[in-house]
This record gives structure tokens, sequence and C-alpha cells, in this order.
């Protein structure tokens, strides 16, 4: 099996903790160093995290020393997931990267990079081959790979089986989001209990654009983006996990709902035959039962990396509306950075 020491970058955040309890017994992938800021670095984890996973706290980094993020002192590790805020991942990412030790960013910095590989690696995965485009270090050591907006995971899973089977004219969608997406203190109680928030500053617009570079086309050295409208409603509301929402789809082929819902049903992820260890055996679930799905029975589905569907129907605007769901922390977060890293070391990209 491959063996990589790996380094997590913002290590005491909510995002940085979801790396550490999803990478715990991991196959590939052993937790070498943990970084976060200047105010932790030097503390034992134990001391420096505010732990709010619903798990004990691994004895395996409790008593790891929290480094500062400078890629100098990350020289013991293969390569880093960076759970960072937008705030200061730019110029860390890229120090990283400058030094010959690859990203595998949660961050949004260089998501529209025309280099950096937005990447679902059940929707396309040969955008991977952009890293040969990135010019960190002379010798390609050094490259950044993102993974896509929490909302952006489940709109795109299931858009890729209509895409490739009908066209997509338009979308439009109300994102239902989890509290746990806005980090840790996240939402004041006050504001969300028995309330729902009908905006999150900045979320719109990368749910308006993100989707046409993930399902664009790798055309030499660059993506030819898809090229539809997508309009976003982005609200809070309060449930801890699981990002709904409610879809409507115009199709450039015209299908009904039960030919869309058969097209998914019978899509195939272009990865289920490398054995990748986080890669859900289903990636997308329909579920019959109208009332499904539902944040608290189905976001821990297939390890918290399955995209739930259902309410497949005929639309009286545009053409097929559905409902769907995924656990955001997981599927559109952490998780989903580490299967990306599986993916690009089933490549050989992770040497």
């Amino acid at each position: 099996m491959p063996d990589y020491n790996v380094g997590i970058l913002g290590a005491t955040g909510a995002v940085g903790q979801k790396f550490i309890r999803l990478l715990q017994d991991h196959p590939w992938f052993t937790i070498k160093a943990l970084g976060a800021s200047q105010r932790s670095a030097g503390k034992p984890y134990k001391d420096a995290a505010n732990w709010i996973e619903n798990s004990v706290m691994p004895d395996s980094v409790s008593g790891l020393t929290v480094r500062d993020c400078k890629s100098a002192d990350f020289a013991d590790v293969d390569f880093v997931f960076s759970g960072l805020d937008s705030s200061v991942a730019t110029e860390i990412e890229a120090d990283f990267a400058n030094a010959g030790i690859p990203v595998i960013s949660n961050a949004k910095n260089y998501r529209t990079d025309p280099t950096v590989p937005l990447l679902i690696p059940e929707v396309n995965p040969d955008h991977i081959e952009l890293i040969h485009q990135q010019k960190f270090t002379s010798d390609g050591s050094g490259w950044i790979v993102t993974n896509p907006n929490c909302v952006v995971v489940p709109l795109v899973t299931t858009l890729k089986p209509l895409q490739d089977a009908f066209g997509i004219e338009s979308v439009i969608l109300t994102s239902m989001q989890a509290i746990s997406g806005a980090g840790y203190p996240g939402v004041p109680s006050l504001d969300i209990m028995g309330n729902v928030i009908p905006l999150i500053g900045g979320e719109e617009p990368k749910i308006h654009e993100e989707p046409l570079k993930l399902l664009g086309t790798l055309k030499g050295d660059k993506i030819e983006h898809a090229n539809f409208p997508v309009q976003a409603t982005a609200t809070r509301v309060p449930v801890i996990n699981g990002h709904m929402l409610s879809v409507t789809v115009g199709l450039k082929q015209r299908a009904d709902a039960k030919e869309a819902e058969r097209v998914m049903r019978e899509w195939k992820s272009p990865i289920a035959n490398l054995n990748l260890p986080t890669a859900p055996p289903r990636p997308i679930q329909i579920h019959d039962d109208e009332r499904y799905p539902q944040p608290r029975l189905h976001a821990d589905s297939e390890n918290g990396m399955q995209t739930a569907v259902g309410r497949m129907r005929n639309a009286n605007v545009l053409d097929i509306t559905y409902v769907a769901m995924a656990h955001n922390t997981v599927r559109g977060a952490a998780g989903g950075a580490i299967l990306n890293a599986e993916l690009l070391v089933k490549k050989g990209f992770i040497k």
C-alpha cells in the first residue's frame, strides 16, 4: 500500500479537526505535522485546539507540537492538506507550493486560477492535468489542487449525469445550509434557533461560477468552461450537518423526470475501478420515499461521502426539479480533499 506522511494546515479549526478525524486509520496517509497560527504554534495540540468533533481527540495527535504554517517547518511531509482561512491561505499555500510541497486545499483562494484543478474526482478527474501548467517549482514538485464550495459539490455531482445525457441550459437553486458550514463558533444561537437566515455572505457568487469550471472540458492546457447561467439563493438553516439544495434544471435536450432519474441511477463514476479508500461505492443515492433526503437521516451515508437525491419531478418552470443533499464538512470539505489526494496518488502526481 502507499505510505505518505501528511501535514494539516489550519489544524485547530473546524475543517482541520475534520481532517484529523477522517485521517485516523487511513490506509495510505499518516498525520506527521499540524500547523496553525502563531498563537497556537509551540503548544501541544491538545492545548491549542478547542476540540469540537463528536469523538475523542486521537492520542496520535494530542501530543504533537503545533507548528507555524511555514514550509520550512514541514520538510518531513510528502504533502499538506489545507484547512486555512481564506484571509491567509493565498500566501501560505503558495509558500508550500514554491517549496516543492504539494497542497490539497479546502480554501477558496485558488479555485478560479486557470492552472489550478478545481476537483471532484467523480466529475472531472481529467482536470488534474492542469497541474503541469503550474510554475511554483521548476521541476513540478510543488503545486496546488482545490476542492469546490460545499454547496457546489452535491450540485455538480447531480448535474454531471444530466449534462452528459441531455446538456444543461440553465440552473436555479436554493440552498439550505447547515450551521457547521459557518465554522466555530459560527452563527450566534439567537440568530439561528427557530429561524432561517436568507443570506450567506459571499456564497452565491461561488455557486454561480464554480460549476462552470467543474463541468468544463479540458482542451490542451486549459479548461473551456461550461456555458449556462446558474441562479442561486444561499440560506442558513438550524441544521447541524448536511447542506440541502432545491434544484431546478433546464435541459438542452428535453427529458422528463423519469428519464432524468434513470440517467442518475445508471451513471457510472469514472473512478469506480481505482479502489480509492474514501470513494463512496455509490456517489449518488436516489431515494424513492418522497420525504427523503433528510440531513439527520442521510448526511452520514457512505461515511458522509454520498450525495442523496429525492423528489425528482417534472417542473412547471424549466424541465426537472429535485432535492439534493450532502454532508458539508465531509463530502463538501475535508473528505472531498482526502479523496482528491487519493486520486492524485493513484495517478502518480504524489510520489
